[in-house]
């Protein structure tokens, strides 16, 4: 009974979430050897977890012990990251697994971002022997849940003004504030706190410097932030910081100012340009795949003239998004590649990654609401990434600062 058919339903469902590999330039057609490898990697990843995301998007739910084990054992947790111990992703590597991971599920992008392109990242960057030694491997492997906690409740996009403090009280700091947005933050692992540090004695008194706090540490508390409707396979917290008392060692000592908090969130960028081209590459297939299957006044929809214009004005797009990212990650690779220029990309390509996803929804009808096509899902979640990491707006006054010379932030 379940696979009978009756006058009116030929086509129950739709098959528009394979792959494609779209690259109407051939963009990545030289992509060979280690960079191939990690972007199979990737791939293998989605296949694996990416149903079980699906349904766990729907109920708001964080496989994070599953999901974070797959990203360690498939090895593409270490992002672009630099450091013995870690296997090394070239630039071009690490932007496709970031594109790869996203086209598979938003969230699991995410995932990503936030234990290795952030939390994995600081403390490479910035911890001491003992503390890499102790941490490195298991944020690398999944093991152990990672989280980079800077946003504050009265400071996201100027978060040089957080007001979290860093006390010295003898042999131990003491940490007072709350932050918001924390990816990871209420997931039992370990927490990157960016602080101001309070102590007159220390060069770096008044300025922002991080601490490595486990979350079982008495007076951190984190609790999941409920009624999101974008990402919502993975939890963002907010966290209260109670008079939490660590020792002095727990300090990071490569962290001295904001200034080395926006090494990370420059590193950063880049991920989220290749994100967001993750994403509108899904969908943009999925409504190339929809317009095949789905049948209309006696024809398929890509026989209709007005389809065609639409599914070419996403390929431009799509193409577009592609030259940023392969042009980035040469850029980085040579060392090239200023900030701004990170800025551009991922300003770009998020305001892109939403009008693709836009006309996909269209183009899908009523079928792109649902949940098992995925677009509405792709089409909610670029409108965090579009905010995360810096807002359209921050991302345009660096821009524009670069440009003109001017300042305009206040």
């Amino acid at each position: 009974m379940a696979d009978e058919t009756f006058p009116g339903e030929r086509v129950r469902s739709y098959s528009v979430t394979s792959p494609l590999d779209t690259d109407y330039y051939g963009v990545f057609d030289d992509v060979a050897g280690a960079d191939l490898d990690a972007w199979e990697r990737a791939r293998a990843v989605v296949r694996e977890v990416a149903d079980d995301l699906l349904a766990a998007w729907e109920t708001a739910a964080y496989p994070h012990e599953q999901v974070l084990e797959a990203l360690g054992r498939h090895d593409v947790m270490s992002d672009g990251v630099e450091h013995e111990g870690l296997t090394h992703l070239s630039p071009l590597a690490a932007g496709l697994v970031n594109m790869e991971l996203s086209r598979g599920d938003g969230s699991l992008g995410t995932i990503l971002a936030v234990q290795g392109g952030l939390a994995l990242r600081t403390l490479a960057l910035f911890g001491s022997d003992a503390q890499k030694d102790a941490w490195l491997a298991r944020l690398d492997s999944g093991e152990v849940p990672g989280s980079f906690a800077l946003t504050e409740p009265d400071h996201g996009s100027d978060s040089t003004g957080l007001e979290t403090s860093a006390t010295r009280e003898g042999d131990a700091w003491v940490l007072r504030g709350a932050k918001k947005w924390i990816g990871n933050g209420a997931s039992g692992g370990i927490t990157f706190v960016w602080a101001r540090l309070v102590d007159p004695s220390d060069p770096d008194d008044g300025r922002v410097c991080c601490f490595l706090v486990p979350q079982e540490t008495p007076g951190y508390r984190g609790e999941v932030i409920e009624g999101k409707v974008s990402l919502r396979a993975i939890h963002q917290a907010r966290i209260v910081l109670d008079d939490v008392r660590v020792p002095l060692d727990a300090r990071l000592p490569g962290a001295h100012s904001f200034a080395d908090t926006s090494r990370v969130l420059y590193a950063t960028r880049s991920g989220v340009a290749w994100s967001a081209l993750g994403h509108a590459t899904a969908c943009y297939e999925a409504a190339l795949q929809y317009a095949g299957e789905r049948t209309q006044f006696g024809k398929p929809l890509a026989a209709f003239q007005l389809v065609q214009e639409r599914l070419t004005r996403m390929l431009s797009q799509l193409t577009a998004m592609q030259l940023y990212c392969r042009r980035l990650a040469d850029l980085e690779a040579t060392g090239d590649l200023r900030p701004t220029q990170a800025s551009l990309a991922k300003y770009t390509n998020t305001r892109a990654a939403r009008d693709i996803a836009r006309d996909a929804r269209d183009l899908l009808g009523g079928n792109g609401i649902l949940l098992e096509n995925r677009v509405m899902q792709h089409l909610v979640d670029i409108e965090a990434i579009h905010t995360y990491e810096g807002t359209e707006s921050v991302q345009a006054l660096l821009i524009g600062r670069d440009v003109t010379g001017v300042g305009a932030f206040v």
